[in-house]
């Protein structure tokens, strides 16, 4: 029996129960995981957001792959070499199949790579991990010679985000194609069966997969968005692994042997960003009357509301002590990373002082955006930062949280004043954050600022990132990069908020390899 047959046939009829003890046996070869988001598109290169690759990566493979730690490991290229600095030669694994039996060839690579930048209506698009792509040509069906426009020791790193697609399926299929199935052809360890959105993915086991087997012949994906309803499914029975555990309930997890835990530091970064676009809506001044300039252009104010931030009360109270304060993008230990540099202390007189500065003595009025089902505790972690910029001097209008599906292409365009956001350094330094999000926005000519939703502009800072991102000598790139981390910082382009820690739970017959880069992924789940 199949898991669609399995889905439509009563329990009695199966002999089971809702006893978690008797479904053990019969539901081995499934796993069904409970997952608090799911994707915009089952098109790998829809979005580079976190929940739509978390579900393209069962389906599709990258040139490279990651492990639990973010560290780069060989992926459908066995191996690549640095033939001079411009130069990449990359060799790609023989005898990879299509989900549809046909070979992979390096003509579905160079094709993924021209269709990366260009999917229509993407709210991420991956265009800046191929923009530094000069030239590519086809030595042999499995060997690709690239150059970069500049000498770029990330290269294969920026490439490897890349899903490849078999171009005799994509170059006609639209985005339709991939959500009713038709067109979601990989090479992957799992192959589609269904997505009903807002309700569940179903994926099998795909027979014919070059790596690892997984260990579940079929995946089922629920989609619950609320917090007490996905631990109320795993307490249940009716799913077998959940992800962003809310931290209140972590220790009722732990305690209870039916459960295990599964938590790492992650490399999220969760922060507040400050749109710093020309006629962007919804500011008032203390009156409630519209702004015609924007407030955030000028850095005084961003720096004033960084005062305002309580990161150690917004990690101990709203998220229960699973998160460590932010004062900067990557998290201690990660290239980059500046070890002068700490969280911001909350400081309300200096805050008044530079609003004042600013020509704002009485402060202003704007709305406050934020998910509610992206990471753990996202909505009330919105609501606190409301109520933290209220003291500082603020008029909070109105605090809005929105399902992460509307509320990342809504952020994408601009719409929101002060929105809190997250960014996943899926890279294992800090270089491709610091030009995705600081670097001006380019979208039309290299790519930079990809990531750059909240329009920040520094010369200064675009021509220090260019020149540290072409540093092949690891020592000098990390203090480049260290210069800029201080630069973009010092001038609050954003306003970091606390790195998550991030909590799985499953049956205790489970086990599960967790992530830092937070990716619920059936690969990494296997009976004891």
């Amino acid at each position: 029996m199949n898991l669609k047959q399995l889905l439509k046939t009563p329990l009695k009829a199966l002999g089971l129960s809702l006893c978690l003890g008797a479904s053990i046996p019969l539901m081995a070869a499934t796993l069904t995981i409970g997952r608090a988001n799911e994707p915009q598109s089952i098109d790998p290169l829809f979005s580079r957001t976190g929940n739509n690759q978390m579900t393209a990566i069962h389906i599709y493979d990258r040139l490279i792959s990651t492990d639990q730690n973010v560290r780069t490991q060989p992926g459908l290229a066995e191996r690549w070499e640095n033939v001079n600095p411009t130069t990449w030669r990359i060799y790609l694994r023989k005898g990879v199949k299509w989900h549809d039996g046909r070979d992979l060839s390096a003509e579905d690579v160079l094709f993924s790579m021209e269709r990366a930048p260009n999917v229509p209506n993407s709210p991420a698009s991956f265009a800046g991990s191929v923009s530094s792509i000069n030239s590519m040509t086809i030595i042999d069906p499995h060997t690709i010679e690239m150059t970069s426009k500049k000498p770029d020791p990330l290269f294969i790193n920026n490439i490897g985000t890349i899903y490849i697609m078999p171009k005799h399926i994509a170059e006609s299929a639209v985005n339709a194609d991939y959500n009713s199935g038709k067109a979601a052809i990989g090479t992957g360890p799992y192959q589609f069966v269904e997505w009903l959105p807002g309700d569940r993915l179903v994926l099998k086991r795909n027979p014919n997969y070059w790596g690892a087997r997984p260990a579940y012949d079929e995946v089922l994906m629920k989609f619950i968005s609320n917090d007490a309803a996905r631990v109320a499914a795993l307490l249940s029975g009716s799913v077998d692994l959940i992800d962003l555990v809310p931290p209140s309930d972590v220790q009722m997890l732990r305690k209870d042997p039916r459960f295990s835990v599964h938590q790492v530091a992650s490399v999220r970064l969760i922060y507040l960003a400050l749109t710093q676009r020309d006629n962007t809506p919804l500011f008032t001044d203390s009156a409630g009357q519209p702004l015609s300039q924007n407030p955030f252009q000028d850095s005084r104010v961003r720096q004033a509301i960084n005062l305002m931030i309580n990161r150690e009360a917004i990690v101990d109270r709203v998220l229960a002590g699973a998160g460590e304060p932010a004062g900067q993008t990557v998290p201690e230990g990660v290239f980059g990373f500046d070890t002068s540099m700490g969280p911001v202390q909350p400081d309300l007189a200096k805050a008044k002082a530079l609003l004042t500065e600013a020509g704002y003595p009485n402060g202003f009025g704007l709305t406050l955006f934020g998910s509610n089902d992206r990471f753990s505790q996202d909505g009330e972690v919105t609501q606190a930062l409301g109520q933290l910029l209220s003291r500082g001097g603020l008029k909070v209008n109105e605090v809005k949280t929105m399902p992460y599906s509307v509320y990342a292409k809504e952020a994408g365009k601009g719409s929101f004043p002060a929105f809190v956001f997250s960014y996943g350094n899926s890279t294992g330094e800090a270089s491709r954050g610091l030009l995705s999000m600081f670097h001006t926005y380019d979208k039309d000519g290299t790519g930079h600022g990809t990531l750059n939703r909240f329009r920040y502009s520094n010369p200064t800072l675009d021509a220090l990132l260019v020149k540290a991102v072409q540093d092949f000598n690891d020592a000098s790139r990390e203090t480049k990069l260290q210069n800029a981390m201080a630069i973009a910082m010092q001038d609050a382009a954003i306003v970091p908020l606390y790195f998550q820690s991030v909590s799985w739970a499953s049956r205790a017959d489970i086990a599960f390899q967790a992530r830092k880069d937070e990716r619920t992924l059936a690969m990494g789940a296997a009976p004891k």
